[in-house]
């Protein structure tokens, strides 16, 4: 029987939480890096022992870790990122134009069938490349030099490159998401970009539906159907079923339509999974009540998954990185808090347990079958 790795990222280091395909008696390993800020923890899909930690801290900066024997030992790897030429400028908050500055990695997109190449997302917003196994990093300066790249500026956390999708079918292929620009995809490698943003709508913005600017929270896809890209907003969930070409909100009937993760259950397609959250200036579920909604159609009905979740007093976040599936049937759904929770459900979504209630506040989470 497969086991199942879970990877989380956490403000005070990583954990590597562990079980056999019945998910139900977890092992608990860590932390690692106690102390420091791991906000991406995340395995290679063509090595199961291959794993690449993000961790961080005002005083030390970034510093990129790779484990070679599923999280055993660590050694640091290459963390040189440098912008390619002229940084360039983009907006700040109050509309003035900075320059880009490199401050930290917030995403490592790991290679479907190549252990040693690895994507990076950064802040402010670049995406990096490593084709040997993060000794060294090079900037994709196609993307930072993208035409609307004056008119990017910072979410709330930051202006940062957060979400990496790789078209399994067609690796040349790859969408981003940037808070706040908005998606990006290429279709030649990295070389050229365009800009996907028709049909959202951002509110918070001074011009009506502007080419670039928009605070996109997360994106996901099935490996089946990639034109089929579903979208996590700063207000709006959306769905897109031309690659990207046009975006139509499905989260009109949920409890808020605001909040950060979203995921797609790896046997279904146009199953979907979010977690509102109350709003853009309250951050935890609206009455105080965690709950998952689960779309079977693609974003048309929403229901509420609540079984083993909390039913009061529970004031945590879910944050963009920190919900993620498994490869097994049923479907693995797992997600971490804020307040330091991990739950899982081992039926998609039907009923949930608690991995662990106690670690440091959840940045990411992700997960590995290993054979």
């Amino acid at each position: 029987m497969s086991r199942i790795r879970v990877l989380v990222g956490t403000r005070k280091g990583g954990f590597i939480l562990t079980s056999d395909g019945k998910r139900r008696d977890w092992q608990i390993d860590g932390p690692h890096f106690g102390g420091w800020e791991v906000y991406h923890l995340n395995g290679s899909p063509a090595d199961p022992d291959r794993i690449y930690a993000a961790q961080y801290t005002e005083w030390h900066g970034q510093v990129m870790q790779r484990s070679s024997d599923g999280g055993k030992t660590w050694e640091p790897v290459g963390n040189e990122f440098a912008f390619t030429g002229d940084a360039g400028v983009h907006k700040d908050y109050d509309g003035t134009k900075i320059p880009f500055k490199f401050k930290r990695v917030w995403h490592v997109e790991p290679s479907a069938d190549d252990p040693d190449l690895a994507f990076a997302g950064v802040q402010d917003s670049a995406l990096f490349r490593t084709t040997d196994g993060g000794k060294s990093w090079e900037e994709m300066d196609g993307l930072r030099t993208h035409p609307t790249h004056e008119d990017w500026a910072p979410g709330g956390g930051g202006m940062c490159l957060h979400t990496i999708l790789i078209d399994p079918a067609n690796t040349q292929r790859m969408y981003v998401a940037i808070s706040a620009a908005g998606v990006l995809r290429t279709d030649d490698g990295g070389a050229s970009w365009s800009i996907h943003n028709k049909g959202l709508s951002a509110p918070y913005l001074a011009e009506d539906e502007p080419e670039a600017g928009y605070c996109v929270h997360n994106l996901a896809m099935h490996p089946s159907r990639p034109d089929t890209v579903f979208m996590q907003k700063h207000w709006g969930v959306y769905r897109s079923d031309d690659a990207g070409g046009q975006w139509i909100n499905v989260g009109a009937t949920l409890p808020s339509d605001f909040g950060f993760p979203i995921k797609v259950n790896a046997n279904e397609p146009e199953t979907i999974y979010v977690v509102p959250i109350k709003s853009d200036t309250e951050h935890y579920p609206p009455d105080g009540r965690l709950r998952v909604y689960r779309s079977r159609t693609g974003g048309n009905e929403w229901e509420e998954l609540s079984k083993g979740l909390p039913e009061k007093d529970t004031y945590v976040d879910v944050l963009r990185d920190a919900m993620a599936v498994d490869a097994m049937d049923p479907c693995g759904i797992y997600f971490g808090t804020t307040g330091g929770h991990v739950f899982v459900s081992a039926d998609g979504g039907d009923t949930w347990d608690a991995i662990v209630s106690s670690l440091p506040s959840v940045a990411s989470v992700e997960v590995q079958t290993i054979p």
